[in-house]
């Protein structure tokens, strides 16, 4: 039977030069394309940004009641950037790789007259009159925003499972956590709801959640990418960057967010590269660090092998290998977290205490009596951290590390974690094991990125953490997406959706 390019779209499967695109040809591929395959079938008029924008609402209306990844759908809004994109790409307006692309939003970045609640029940109501910078940037770069995206409360956690809204479901195992903070974001791409979404990492919750949902996870170099409007959890230790289901994708959402802004204090001038152009570059001798001290201690067997297995892949694209060691003494120290989240919440949580979710505000109120010299001290150790670590790449080009040293945990298990007070006191305690690997990078502000690199018995995704130089995202983006050439990892989807 012969379909129709309408046809085609009102099944979901998209045009016949969508199918050439992929390996599948099934009715679900249009909404698993990645974004530079999409831009390049919309910007030549053979998918249209409004036929696009219709099918991701529908699976949206599908899926997320067994997900929970969106609180938020703006289908109204959505098709309306459609329809202007459409006009726009017609009269020969190409506004870039993203143009006509719908993507979505972690509920903590602003959005003007959208409300913006950060999974809080003391924000439910809040109604921002003013978009986030990398907001505004992504607009400008003609996305077609289809909503927000659940997360854990205010942040302060790695699950996604404490949240006014429910728990994120993992589109691999939905007795899963998708992981968090991000987890509504990286759940929704894993699960092709929309084709990318922004995430923000303070202790690595782009890169877990990424990590655990089987995509790729950014997060930039500290102050490349304004989080002016973005509901603060540590100013000190807060990232904002893409989480998308390749390297390119991640490279071409990157290129719309970077950039200095100077209303916001934590943003730094740097020259922006052409990150995509990169990617198409020869790639540079690579000097590889492997560090096994502190991140590869208490790993899950199958992410050793797995992990192991990509430093073996990556062996064959770098010039040399070594091991080294990174500044780890005081990298557990939570008093510059604690202490400035309790700085942003203390009048509200003096006035709206049964607002927060218990958890959430049990550890708010940890930070409540950090005395002010240790805040300075633990600042200024940051700040010496973050000057030492770049000795390290007098030797090396890239370091590489697990993303998490376990698997996805279940749902229930990160409610008991959290519910238990006698848990974060455990060596087992799941809530700090499964960012350990991560947050050494927000104190160090290296730019970092989660790529897939395996599955364990079971089906779960396992990823692979790279970290490059002090803004080296371009060289970072270029050894990543290579491993991602050389490997089939991040071509599986969840069977369920």
């Amino acid at each position: 039977m012969k379909f129709s390019r309408r046809k085609f779209l009102q099944a979901g499967i998209g045009t016949a030069a969508t199918l050439r695109s992929t390996t599948r040809g099934t009715r679900d591929d249009l909404p698993f394309l990645s974004i530079s395959e999409l831009s390049g079938l919309i910007r030549t008029r053979k998918i249209s940004p409004v036929e696009v924008t219709s099918v991701m609402l529908k699976r949206i209306e599908k899926f997320n009641p067994i997900l929970n990844a969106y609180v938020t759908v703006t289908a109204d809004l959505a098709m309306k950037s459609a329809q202007e994109a459409e006009r726009e790409i017609q009269r020969g307006k190409w506004r870039g790789p993203l143009h006509g692309v719908p993507i979505a939003l972690k509920d903590l970045f602003d959005t003007a007259g959208i409300q913006t609640t950060a999974g809080s029940a003391l924000f439910k109501d809040r109604v921002p009159d003013r978009d986030s910078e990398v907001v505004t940037r992504l607009k400008a770069a003609g996305i077609v925003l289809l909503g927000k995206l659940n997360m854990h409360e205010f942040a302060y956690g790695g699950s996604s499972t404490v949240s006014l809204f429910g728990a994120v479901h993992n589109p691999w195992e939905s007795g899963r956590a998708a992981g968090g903070s991000s987890g509504g974001s990286a759940a929704a791409v894993a699960a092709g709801l929309c084709f990318g979404a922004l995430g923000s990492d303070t202790g690595g919750s782009i890169r877990q959640p990424a990590a655990y949902c089987g995509i790729v996870g950014l997060k930039p170099t500290y102050g490349l990418v304004s989080t002016r409007g973005v509901i603060p959890l540590a100013w000190s230790l807060d990232h904002a960057g893409p989480m998308t289901r390749t390297v390119s994708d991640a490279a071409i959402m990157l290129q719309a967010l970077a950039g200095y802004d100077q209303e916001e204090i934590t943003s730094h001038q740097f020259v922006i590269p052409n990150y995509t152009t990169a990617l198409r570059e020869k790639m540079p001798q690579v000097r590889l660090g492997i560090s096994r001290e502190f991140f590869f201690e208490s790993l899950d067997s199958e992410i050793e092998t797995a992990v192991n297995e990509a430093i073996g892949v990556l062996r064959k694209l770098a010039a040399s290998t070594k091991e080294i060691a990174l500044p780890v003494n005081s990298i557990t120290d939570r008093t510059v977290i604690a202490a400035e989240a309790y700085a942003y919440h203390a009048d509200f949580v003096a006035k709206k205490p049964d607002q927060y979710q218990p958890p959430t505000l049990a550890q708010i109120r940890g930070g409540a009596d950090i005395r002010t010299v240790d805040y300075i001290m633990a600042h200024r150790e940051l700040a010496g951290l973050r000057r030492g670590i770049r000795q390290t790449f007098e030797t090396v080009d890239a370091i590489v590390t697990p993303t998490t040293p376990i698997a996805p945990p279940t749902i229930a298990a990160f409610d008991s974690a959290y519910r238990d007070p006698a848990m974060p006191n455990s060596t087992s305690d799941i809530r700090r094991l499964t960012l350990r690997n991560t947050s050494p990078f927000n104190k160090y502000g290296l730019p970092t990125i989660s790529v897939p690199c395996g599955f364990t018995r079971n089906g779960l995704p396992i990823g692979l953490q790279i970290s490059g130089p002090h803004a080296g995202e371009a060289a970072l983006l270029q050894l990543a997406h290579a491993y991602e050439r050389a490997t089939e990892w991040h071509k599986r989807r969840p069977g369920n959706v």
